[in-house]
């Protein structure tokens, strides 16, 4: 099996095979959450334009998603695990984009099969690659806006990979330290309506879920996710 690490848009475009597109803070722990809170079923957009013609399509959805961190005007919804929890999303379609993550999705044209990553439900990723034994394994970290490396992205698709090798490895400390790195913009003030602390710690969450979210490309470019159990 052979594993590649790559980042951003441009990553993802390139990437082959088994393909995990990787969004910690916070698209893709959004979406796990979601999915624990009863969502139905999740349509990722790379255009917030896209997403209202998609909530126009499927009446009583919701749309959910950020532009520089915060909720974009008009949105039911923002991209904070922290106000997913306080929602009834039972039964509903979410309709999701974001900076990095979903756009990560939209452009992963050359993949066999995409899944979402994050540190919430790493484990479950890796076990889901594990048993399929593809030969090519691609890795995609979309960094901070897709534009900047980010610390947990990166360290996330080191966990899924060490896993896939066999290697231990002492990732609890290092994921507690992101508090003080990438995770430091969570307890500023002048962020908590958007992007408050408990954000930081439901991200960081290590398996937090068994199961993984499976990317399906629409008719109209956009993804369908579905969530498959362990």
């Amino acid at each position: 099996m052979q594993i590649e690490i790559s980042e951003f848009k441009e990553g993802a475009r390139q990437a082959k095979g088994l393909t995990v597109i990787i969004d910690v803070f916070r698209a893709f722990s959004v979406e796990c959450y979601a999915f624990d809170s009863g969502v139905s079923r999740i349509i990722a957009t790379g255009d917030p334009e896209e997403a209202k013609r998609l909530k126009e399509k499927y009446p009583g959805s919701l749309l959910a998603g950020e532009r520089y961190e915060s909720k974009i005007p008009g949105f039911d919804l923002g991209n904070s695990p922290t106000e997913i929890l306080k929602c009834d999303l039972s039964g509903k379609t979410l309709i999701h984009t974001t900076s990095a993550g979903t756009a990560g999705l939209v452009s992963a044209v050359n993949a066999d099969l995409i899944i979402t990553g994050s540190l919430v439900n790493a484990s479950a990723v890796a076990r889901f690659i594990a048993e399929r034994r593809p030969g090519h394994v691609s890795l995609v970290a979309m960094g901070f806006r897709a534009s900047v490396s980010a610390e947990e992205d990166l360290l996330c698709a080191e966990y899924i990979k060490s896993q896939l090798e066999g290697r231990e490895g002492n990732f609890d400390n290092r994921i507690a330290g992101l508090r003080h790195t990438a995770g430091q913009r969570f307890f500023n003030p002048e962020n908590i309506d958007f992007s408050p602390p408990t954000d930081f710690f439901l991200c960081t969450k290590k398996d937090r879920f068994n199961f993984v979210l499976n990317a399906e490309r629409r008719n109209d470019g956009n993804i369908d996710l579905r969530r498959t159990d362990f």
